[in-house]
C-alpha cells in the first residue's frame, strides 16, 4: 500500500510538470482532468470519501467540461483573427522587445518555482511524524468535535457535524462565493439586447442536435444521477456525502439533460428565474438560521432546535436544512457556469 502511495504521489508530480510544459491546451486540459481523477483516489486512501466524492464530481468532471468549451469558444475567436493577430504580434515584438523580457520571464519563474519547492519540501521536513500525539492536530478542538460531535450536533458523520455546526460559517462564506462567481461570470457574459427575435434565432444555435443514443442514456442516467445526487445529500450527516457532493452530483445531472434535451426542454423546469430563486433562497434561509443558532450559542441560550435521535434521516438539527441549501446552490452554480459558458451570454 505504501508503494501505492508513493506512484499516486509521483504522478500527481508528474502531472503538474507536463501541465506547466504542455504547449497545447487540450492536453493541459486532459492531464488536470487526469490529476483530479487521481486525487479522487489519493483522498480515499486518506479516508476523506467526501472529499474524493467531490473532487470526483467537480475536478474530473464539470471542471474540466468548462474548459473544454472555454478551449472551443477560443478557438473558434483564433481562427477568424489568426492571420490579423500574427501580424500585430510580429509588429509589437519587433518595437518593445517582448522577446527578451520572455526569455527573463521564463528565467525568474524557473528561479521562483525552485524556490518555492524547496520551501515546501523544508517544511515537509521539519513536521512531525504522522500520527504523533504532540502534533498541532491533536489538541482540545479536536478532540471535541470527536468526543462530543455526535452529542452536540446529532451527526454520525463526524465531518458533517464540523462543517455544518462547528464551522458552519466558513461553509456559508463558501456558498457566498460560489454565488458571487455565479452572479459575476453572469454581469460579464450578460447580452442585454432586448430584440427578442434575434435572442431566438441566437438561442436556437446552441440546441444541441438530435441524438438518439445519447438521449436514450440520458432517459436512463438522469433520473438516476439525480435520484443518487439527492440521497448523497439527504444522508450526509449520516455517511460519506452531503450539501456539496450530492449538488455536484446534481449539478451533473442538469448538464447531462441540457446536452441530450436541450434548452426549451430543459427551461421547463429549470431556467434564470428559477436559478435565483433557489439561490436567493437557500443563501438567505442559511444565514437567518445560523444566525439563530450562532446568537443562542454565543450567549448559552438554548436554542430549542432539536437533534433528533442520531441516525434518522430526520436527525442532526438544521444540519440536513442547511445540507439542502448548500447542495442547491452548487447544483445551480454548476449549471449556471456551464450554461454561460457555453452559450456566452443569456
Amino acid at each position: 500500500m505504501e508503494s501505492f502511495r508513493i506512484l499516486l504521489l509521483i504522478f500527481l508530480i508528474l502531472c503538474a510538470l507536463f501541465v506547466s510544459f504542455s504547449k497545447n491546451l487540450l492536453v493541459s486540459v486532459v492531464i488536470f482532468m487526469s490529476y483530479s481523477l487521481v486525487m479522487s483516489i489519493v483522498w480515499v486512501l486518506l479516508e476523506s470519501p467526501d472529499l474524493a466524492i467531490t473532487e470526483a464530481a467537480v475536478g474530473a468532471g464539470v471542471t474540466s467540461v468548462l474548459f473544454f468549451i472555454t478551449l472551443k469558444r477560443i478557438s473558434a475567436i483564433g481562427k477568424e483573427h489568426a492571420a490579423v493577430q500574427d501580424e500585430t504580434t510580429r509588429e509589437i515584438n519587433a518595437r518593445t522587445g517582448v522577446k527578451r523580457f520572455e526569455r527573463y520571464y521564463k528565467g525568474v519563474t524557473i528561479v521562483l518555482g525552485l524556490a518555492i519547492i524547496c520551501a515546501l519540501l523544508l517544511t515537509a521536513s521539519n513536521t512531525p511524524a504522522f500520527g504523533n500525539a504532540g502534533n498541532p492536530y491533536n489538541n482540545e478542538v479536536s478532540e471535541r468535535y470527536l468526543e462530543k460531535g455526535l452529542e452536540e450536533t446529532g451527526a454520525v458523520n463526524a465531518v458533517t457535524g464540523m462543517i455544518l455546526d462547528y464551522r458552519a460559517f466558513d461553509t456559508f462564506g463558501e456558498s457566498c462565493v460560489l454565488f458571487i462567481a455565479a452572479a459575476c461570470v453572469l454581469i460579464l457574459l450578460r447580452d442585454d439586447k432586448r430584440d427578442t427575435t434575434e435572442t431566438a434565432i441566437r438561442n436556437e444555435r446552441f440546441e444541441p442536435v438530435s441524438d438518439t443514443i445519447l438521449q436514450a442514456s440520458a432517459k436512463i442516467l438522469f433520473p438516476a444521477i439525480m435520484i443518487f445526487g439527492i440521497y448523497i445529500l439527504l444522508n450526509g450527516h449520516l455517511s460519506p456525502g452531503g450539501g456539496f457532493s450530492g449538488g455536484a452530483i446534481m449539478g451533473a445531472g442538469l448538464i447531462l439533460h441540457v446536452n441530450a434535451f436541450g434548452y426549451k426542454k430543459t427551461q421547463k423546469f429549470f431556467n434564470e428565474r428559477t436559478y435565483k430563486i433557489v439561490t436567493v433562497s437557500a443563501l438567505s434561509f442559511y444565514c437567518l438560521a445560523k444566525s439563530y443558532s450562532f446568537f443562542t450559542g454565543a450567549n448559552h441560550i438554548p436554542s430549542g432546535i432539536p437533534l433528533g435521535n442520531a441516525g434518522d434521516i430526520i436527525s442532526s438539527g438544521l444540519i440536513l436544512p442547511l445540507n439542502i441549501c448548500v447542495g442547491l446552490v452548487v447544483a445551480c452554480t454548476m449549471y449556471a457556469f456551464y450554461t454561460l459558458f457555453k452559450k456566452g451570454g443569456m
